[in-house]
This record gives C-alpha cells, sequence and structure tokens, in this order.
C-alpha cells in the first residue's frame, strides 16, 4: 500500500484514511504493557506503520496531539470496554508532506456508535 500511495504523491497530494489495524505507540491503546506482541502490536506491524511515517506522510491526530491520551477508535466487545473506554487507535488519517500543512481539525468521534470503530475526522483548507 505504501509503494501505491507514493506513486499517487508523484501526481497529486495524497490523504488516506482508514483502519490500519495496528496502534502505532503505547499512547495508542488503554493498556499496552499487556498487548506487546498481540495483534495489532507487534514489532513489524509497528515498524510497518513507522515506515509511512519515515516516507513522509503525517498522523494527523498526532501531529496536533502529541501527547493526547484515552484517545481511541476501536473497543472490542468485550467487559463493556467502550463505556469504560479501554480502546485502541487504529484509525487514521495520513497526509502526505504536501498536503498535510493544509490538514486541520483532526478529531476522533467516539460518541457515534454503530460500530466497535468510531469515525475519525479532518478538515483541508484548499
Amino acid at each position: 500500500m505504501l509503494a501505491y500511495l507514493e506513486e499517487l504523491e508523484l501526481s497529486k497530494p495524497v490523504l488516506y484514511c482508514g483502519d490500519m489495524n495496528v496502534a502505532h505507540q503505547e499512547i495508542d491503546l488503554a493498556n499496552p504493557k499487556p498487548n506487546v506482541g498481540k495483534h495489532g502490536f507487534t514489532n513489524e506491524e509497528r515498524e510497518g506503520f513507522q515506515n509511512y511515517l519515515d516516507a513522509g506522510f503525517t498522523d494527523t491526530f498526532r501531529t496536533v496531539f502529541p501527547e493526547k491520551t484515552g484517545a481511541y477508535t476501536w473497543w472490542t466487545h468485550w467487559a463493556n470496554a467502550r463505556a469504560r473506554n479501554v480502546g485502541w487507535r487504529i484509525d487514521y488519517w495520513l497526509a502526505s508532506c504536501e498536503i498535510a500543512n493544509r490538514v486541520t481539525n483532526p478529531q476522533i468521534h467516539p460518541e457515534q456508535m454503530g460500530s466497535d470503530h468510531c469515525p475519525v475526522s479532518i478538515e483541508v483548507d484548499l
């Protein structure tokens, strides 16, 4: 996917949004220590996400909120996790460097129900 996004960047700025099934940093999980090595938080998966950042893509949420805790986009259905906000941030908006400075107001919308995920949004100044 990264190779495809880099190819797109040759002709236009790129915004990429989706469920990437990986929590990049410990701050992106409610309980990181017991989840090290589990699906979604393996070293290989985290390195894979880091490859996007190393290629010049920006994690739009973390750029604006580098220290924000409790900001999750997915919760298991078990143990009333969503109500207790015991979740993971695994849904992202990434922006190529050419457009990243025009991205504003990255938000996570946990109040939106209907899925085990919640929407994430950004605004783009044209």
